[in-house]
C-alpha cells in the first residue's frame, strides 16, 4: 500500500498539500476535492487504488489544509500548480478528476493543459456562472442562502463563511450529517451510514478549514467569477457524471456539461445523489480513469 503526504513549494513560494495513493509504477489521475475539502478526499481511493493500475495524486487547493492562500485566484489558476505537484513527482501525462467543487478545475485542466492532460472527468461538477442558466435552482436551503450571499459579497458574507468555517473545522463521523443538513438527499444519508466514507468526507472538511476559512470563500468567489477558459472549447474527451437525486449540485448541471461540453461522455445516475455518485463508484471510476490512457 503506498500513500504518501508532502509540502511542494511553488515558484511564488507559496506551500502545496499533495497527497498519493497507489502504485507510482501507475497511471496518473490528479483529483480534485470538493468544496469545501482537502487532500484527506483522496482516501476514498486509498484501498481499490492498491488493486488498480491507477496512482492517485491529490492537492489541497490554496487556503485548504496546510496550503498557503492564493488571494483572488481563478478556476483556471489550478493549472499551474497541478504542473507545478506533477513535475515535483516526476508525472508527466494524467487524467484530471474532479468531484463537486473540484468539477471546473479538472475541466480546466482538461480545456488549459494539453496535450499534458488526457481527458477530464466531472462528477457532479457545477457549470460557469455566466451562462443562460439558472444555477441555484433545485439547490437545498444552505447552498441557496451561502450563494444569495455570494452574489452580494461583503461583510455579511464573509460572517456567513467564517462561521461555516468554524463549524467545519469541528467536523467528527457523529456530526458531519449534521453539518451538511438540507444538501443530502436521502441517497447521500445512505452512503454516509458507512462508517469509513462518513469519517473521510468529515476528515476532508475538518483538515480543509485547519489555517481558516479563506479556501472555501475563495472557491466561492472562483466560481462566481470567469473561470479563465470555456468549457464548451475543450478538446480532450470528458466524462460527464451526475445523479437525479443530488441537492448540492442539481442534475441540470450535469446535462448542461453533458450538452455544451463537445467532446463530453454522460454518465448519468438517477438513483444517485451527490456524494453516492462518488462513493458508491469508486472501483468503476478507477477503472474509467485508466481508459484514459488507452
Amino acid at each position: 500500500m503506498s500513500h504518501d503526504e508532502q509540502l511542494v513549494l511553488a515558484p511564488d513560494g507559496r506551500k502545496l498539500e499533495v497527497a498519493t495513493f497507489g502504485d507510482p509504477g501507475g497511471r496518473t489521475v490528479f483529483f480534485h476535492h470538493g468544496t469545501p475539502g482537502s487532500v484527506a478526499l483522496g482516501s476514498l481511493f486509498e484501498s481499490a487504488a492498491d488493486d488498480s493500475d491507477v496512482f492517485v495524486v491529490t492537492m489541497s487547493r490554496p487556503g485548504y489544509g496546510d496550503s498557503s492562500r492564493h488571494e483572488g485566484r481563478t478556476i483556471a489558476s489550478v493549472v499551474d500548480d497541478v504542473r507545478v505537484v506533477l513535475d515535483a513527482l516526476g508525472r508527466d501525462a494524467y487524467a484530471s478528476v474532479g468531484w463537486s467543487g473540484g468539477g471546473p478545475h479538472a475541466l480546466a485542466c482538461a480545456a488549459l493543459d494539453g496535450p499534458r492532460c488526457l481527458g477530464a472527468w466531472s462528477l457532479a461538477g457545477v457549470v460557469p456562472m455566466d451562462v443562460d442558466f439558472d444555477w441555484t435552482e433545485g439547490m437545498g436551503p444552505e447552498n441557496l442562502e451561502e450563494f444569495a450571499l455570494a452574489t452580494e459579497g461583503g461583510p455579511a458574507y464573509e460572517a456567513y463563511m467564517a462561521e461555516a468555517g468554524a463549524q467545519f473545522s469541528t467536523a467528527t463521523p457523529d456530526n458531519i450529517v449534521e453539518l451538511f443538513g438540507g444538501l443530502l438527499s436521502d441517497v447521500d444519508r445512505e452512503a454516509l451510514a458507512d462508517d469509513t466514507a462518513r469519517a473521510i468526507l468529515a476528515a476532508s472538511c475538518r483538515h480543509g478549514f485547519a489555517n481558516g476559512w479563506y479556501g472555501f470563500y475563495d472557491d466561492d468567489r472562483a466560481f462566481f467569477s470567469p473561470w479563465g477558459f470555456d468549457p464548451t472549447t475543450i478538446a480532450v474527451p470528458v466524462a460527464v457524471w451526475y445523479g437525479d437525486e443530488d441537492l448540492m449540485v442539481p442534475s441540470s448541471h450535469g446535462a448542461w456539461l453533458g450538452e455544451h461540453v463537445p467532446t463530453a461522455m454522460v454518465v448519468h445516475q438517477p438513483q444517485e445523489g451527490h456524494v453516492s455518485l462518488l462513493t458508491n463508484h469508486v472501483n468503476d471510476l478507477l477503472t474509467s480513469f485508466s481508459h484514459a490512457f488507452d
